[in-house]
């Protein structure tokens, strides 16, 4: 009985984490990808290891603040203020988590 429930209690947390990666891409593709995607005014290439290198030894907390506030030519959110908080740190953690 306890595997049982450890077994669906793991599903269900997968299943979480695949809904909180889905959301974090849709987040990346509607807002992020413009510049990300091409380098635009010097933004870290999605996936790009070399440009993403100093700036994860920043921190994630720099990074999230900078996503959140705007940074040089990144302007705050991504120019989208509708983005939640939550939304903006999960993609800077998308992005991270494919350049290391």
């Amino acid at each position: 009985m306890k595997k049982t429930i450890a077994l669906v209690s793991a599903i269900a947390l997968m299943g979480a984490m695949g809904a909180a990666q889905a959301q974090a891409n849709k987040t990346y593709t509607q807002t992020c990808q413009m510049c990300h995607a091409t380098g635009l005014a010097g933004s870290p290439k999605f996936g790009d290891k070399a440009a993403w290198k100093a700036r994860i030894a920043e921190g994630k907390s720099t990074l999230y603040t900078h996503a959140l506030h705007g940074f040089k030519g990144m302007p705050a959110k991504g120019g989208n203020p509708g983005l939640s908080d939550a939304a903006v740190k999960a993609a800077v953690d998308y992005m991270v988590a494919a350049a290391k």
